[in-house]
């Protein structure tokens, strides 16, 4: 039995593939800590996983003004690492160096920039673990970038040679948001290190875990060669609960409806979504349900017989009775409605959601209307032509057949045990 530590940061979106990951190897008998967010807490622990906090918190997803601040579509993810990430990175590194304690393996998501750290200095093996495609910024294969969308998809077929360029001179611009990286490092006494920006390429030499589907993006040549990409973990906390029964009663009632939702962290900034997405329902007279909290519930319009609205309900469950679903573009949620089958409008705001949009887009099961255009109008156009394509819709269903193929959880865990036996 080997200790290992699971260390992860943001939403419930980056939590989930840890937690599967997790569960899986207590079930093989490691010994299994998740160390992420404080307010993750009762979650881990109430699936009987050891858990350790490591700052930041991310309990500033519950605060809309924060959120967007953090989700702006430009200046997000700079504002994350310049003002979160960075100014914790001492903290970060404290705890999770507690968190380590005895560990013989330390498996990573790309934002904990402390793992690397407490790995070298305590000299235990480390895995990093990508779970979005941007996070490689392949040249081979350029991503959708959140601070020029339209720019990057006009520019996409340029060739590496371009993105390779490009990406070099985005990662000596932002090389000096990493300087408290590398002022910690010399303190700690560790030798330097030359990559082009150890924010974006800290990769382990030992081993990557690509922890989503080949649809979404395969292996490439400049990823490292290390890389095994392993499917979506799947995590389910409510798989023995079920739909909650007024969502059961609803499914039966007619034919499958859209679903509408926005995830764990955009959500708490919606800001006219779910009122534009009520007005397209209604222009379309489909049914639907929208999963949106207590409060969004009660400043949303009067919901006609056709329409409900659930705090919670299980997208393993719910997606597969949908005939599509409108969502934000996050890599969970993504990965989920691939699996089920089921045509997605997604409507990104940040982050890696346009890059996750374009690549459904491009495989023929999803259509893309950006946030800032989202109407009740231009969603009905859209939703419309979306329900209409007998095309999209079979090949949504050849997508989910090759997706149910992969097991995730598996992959990745059998890969951390192949490590762990060398």
């Amino acid at each position: 039995m080997s200790r290992i530590v699971l260390t992860t940061w943001g939403s419930l979106g980056d939590l989930h593939p840890f937690l599967a990951i997790a569960l899986e190897l207590k079930s093989r008998g490691h010994d299994v800590i998740v160390a992420t967010c404080p307010c993750y807490r009762q979650q881990v622990e109430s699936l009987k996983l050891g858990f350790h906090p490591v700052r930041p918190d991310c309990d500033w997803l519950r605060d809309e003004a924060q959120v967007r601040r953090f989700s702006h579509p430009r200046f997000g993810l700079l504002r994350v690492g310049r003002e979160i990430l960075m100014p914790a990175l001492r903290d970060s590194c404290e705890d999770l160096r507690a968190a380590a304690q005895r560990a013989d393996l330390l498996v990573t998501m790309m934002a904990c920039y402390a793992t690397r750290l407490v790995a070298e200095q305590e000299q235990i093996p480390w895995v990093s673990a990508v779970h979005i495609p941007l996070g490689f910024y392949s040249a081979c294969d350029p991503p959708v970038l959140d601070v020029a969308p339209f720019l990057s998809r006009k520019l996409h077929n340029l060739g590496p040679v371009f993105w390779k360029s490009l990406f070099g001179l985005g990662k000596r611009i932002s090389r000096p948001l990493a300087r408290p990286w590398y002022q910690l490092r010399a303190e700690l006494g560790l030798p330097p290190t030359h990559e082009g920006n150890p924010l974006v390429d800290s990769h382990s030499r030992s081993l990557v875990l690509a922890l989503f589907s080949r649809l979404l993006a395969d292996q490439q040549a400049d990823w490292p060669p290390q890389t095994i990409v392993t499917g979506q973990p799947v995590f389910n906390s409510h798989e023995k609960v079920g739909l909650p029964p007024a969502l059961t009663h609803f499914l039966g009632q007619g034919p499958p409806p859209v679903v509408f939702t926005l995830g764990s962290a955009v959500a708490t900034n919606a800001g006219s979504f779910y009122e534009q997405s009520i007005a397209c329902v209604q222009r379309l007279g489909i049914r639907a349900v929208f999963i949106a909290d207590t409060g969004r519930q009660k400043r949303m319009p009067q919901l006609t017989t056709d329409m409900l609205a659930v705090e919670y309900a299980s997208f393993d469950r719910l997606f597969p009775r949908a005939a599509a679903v409108v969502h934000h573009g996050g890599v969970g949620t993504t990965g989920i409605a691939m699996r089920a089958g089921c045509p997605m409008l997604v409507v990104p705001v940040a982050w890696d959601q346009p890059d996750n949009a374009e690549r459904v887009r491009r495989l023929g099961i999803a259509r893309t209307l950006p946030r800032h255009r989202y109407t009740a109008k231009t969603a009905a156009t859209a939703l419309q032509k979306l329900l209409n394509d007998a095309t999209c819709v079979q090949q949504a269903a050849k997508v989910a057949a090759q997706v149910q193929q992969e097991n995730g959880t598996r992959t990745a865990c059998n890969a951390l045990e192949a490590m762990l036996s060398k």
